[in-house]
């Protein structure tokens, strides 16, 4: 979908539909909404009177405006109250909105950019979340259906209208930044979405391939024999139960001017490929979305990607520790012991309990390259949806300043994170009698003493880790979150490479 951004008097736009707001319990409409109301006869302050609308969030009220405007049919989106207005309820109202008018044949669509009038947000801000809400909610995965007979409905082009000219550059570069950040996510989500008998380990390394040498970045493939040499053990040992050959997918953005100075962000993402648990197999029923377990790899690539089309003045490295986990006569058995590539030993006590394991080796190759900060995404364990949902992302940490960096980034893309604990005695669940430490420590917080295994392969780096196992999905469309992958942390990792850019020119 085309995103023009234009100087112009809402009544004076053409095309098939034209968007305004509304705030709950707001019983005059203002500004814009007012401007429309008089276009319509009072139609919208009438149905407001009826109490046939009230402005609650997502509330819709489609009016067809019989040649009183240049487009057939208004729709009022409700805003919800004014005092819980955020950035996030744009996006979510502008997602609600639009697909809306796509399901009701609208084709050409203008509207009023939510939150730069009464809602007091800085309008190239409030264009941003316009345009990331608009995309990420249109979205359709529709690669693998046979198209119907009849044209599919779509909206083909997006106006954001503002009469004030002072306003427009910062309009077009808010709707710029919105598109690089909704774009990055639709890359993850159309990977996560995509079956597993075609998104191999191969597959995954070749697009990530593709997608760098487009954007000029510098990446390299680990194969099995380089892992070898390098002690990759962990993930080796996942690796070996399947046909497919391993990967380790290294992606490197330099946007720094002079090499050592500043930051260099390392984020390393979990790419399971299909994940049928190994030996110690899962249920079958709803095996089929393991296909998504390499949401985590897949967000970490898309971060990488909108970071250098905004280029940001900081090196950032994805690292994408990537193989299937099948059951076989090679396969890892439950007993096993593996090496880590920093020399620590692991026993293997549940062969679903791979993700740490890869990602054990790609924490250790990120800091043995020297980043100075590193995020780990990953479907790391169920025990987190149970805790958490599928509303917030579990966060774990090290460094408490990394992590209030996180948390701001979470806040600046809506994508909601909570904290959880690392004490130290957490570490007793994961004692092992045979290795250094075992790979899960039991039914009690079994998200955190995932994450207590992972802390072993940081060092002294400042570390993250963000469970997505609940967030990286969603069951049905709501606001921009539509059915199926989310994309979920790609915005955050994106925001957080902002923030690191903020405080070098701050």
């Amino acid at each position: 979908m085309e995103v023009e951004v234009k100087a112009q008097d809402l009544l004076s736009y053409e095309g098939d539909a034209l968007i305004v707001n509304l705030f709950e319990g707001v019983n005059q409409p203002g500004g814009a909404t007012r401007a429309v109301d008089k276009a319509l006869a009072g139609s919208i302050a009438a149905a407001i009177r009826r109490q046939e609308f009230k402005g609650k969030l997502h509330e819709r009220l489609l009016l067809h405006t019989f040649g009183r405007l240049p487009v057939e049919q208004v729709l009022v989106i409700g805003l919800g109250k004014q005092e819980a207005f955020t950035l996030d309820r744009i996006r979510s109202a502008s997602a609600e909105a639009l697909r809306h008018l796509r399901d009701v044949g609208a084709g050409r669509v203008g509207s009023i950019i939510h939150g730069a009038g009464a809602g007091g947000i800085e309008a190239g801000q409030a264009a941003c979340a316009v345009t990331e809400g608009a995309l990420l909610g249109l979205y359709r995965f529709g690669k693998y259906k046979k198209p119907e007979d009849h044209e599919e409905k779509a909206i083909q082009k997006l106006t954001l209208l503002e009469r004030d000219r002072a306003k427009i550059r910062a309009i077009q570069d808010g709707a710029h930044r919105g598109r690089i950040l909704a774009e990055a996510t639709i890359l993850a989500r159309d990977m996560v979405n995509e079956p597993a008998n075609t998104l191999t380990p191969s597959e995954l390394a070749d697009r990530a391939r593709k997608m760098a040498r487009a954007l000029g970045l510098t990446v390299k493939t680990l194969e099995r024999a380089d892992m070898k040499k390098l002690g990759i053990g962990a993930l080796l040992g996942v690796a070996q139960g399947s046909e497919e050959p391993p990967k380790l997918i290294v992606v490197t953005y330099k946007g720094k001017k002079r090499k050592g100075k500043g930051p260099h962000l390392g984020f390393v993402g979990k790419g399971i490929t299909f994940d049928s648990g190994g030996i110690s197999i899962k249920p079958s029923e709803g095996m089929e979305a393991m296909k998504g377990d390499m949401a985590g790899g897949a967000a970490v690539l898309a971060a990488v990607k909108g970071i250098a089309e905004l280029k940001l003045p900081v090196d950032v490295t994805a690292i994408v520790p990537a193989t299937e986990n099948l059951p076989s006569g090679t396969a890892q058995r439950p007993g096993d012991i593996v090496k880590a590539m920093n020399g620590k030993t692991i026993e293997v006590i549940n062969t679903d309990a791979e993700g740490r394991l890869i990602l054990a080796d790609g924490l250790c190759y990120a800091c043995d390259m020297g980043v100075t900060h590193v995020v780990d995404v990953a479907t790391l364990t169920g025990a987190c949806v149970v805790a958490l949902g599928s509303l917030r992302t579990g966060a774990f940490t090290t460094d408490p300043g990394l992590m209030r960096r996180v948390k701001e980034a979470g806040e600046a893309s809506g994508e909601k994170l909570w904290e959880l604990p690392l004490d130290d005695e957490y570490g007793e669940q994961i004692k092992s009698d045979y290795a250094d430490m075992k790979n899960v420590g039991g039914r009690k917080a079994g998200a955190i003493t995932a994450a207590k295994l992972l802390a072993n392969f940081v060092g002294k780096t400042p570390w993250v880790h963000l469970d997505i196992a609940g967030t990286s999905q969603a069951e049905k469309d709501q606001g921009y979150q539509v059915k199926g992958a989310t994309g979920a942390m790609v915005r955050t990792l994106i925001h957080l490479a902002m923030d690191f850019t903020a405080a070098r020119h701050g």
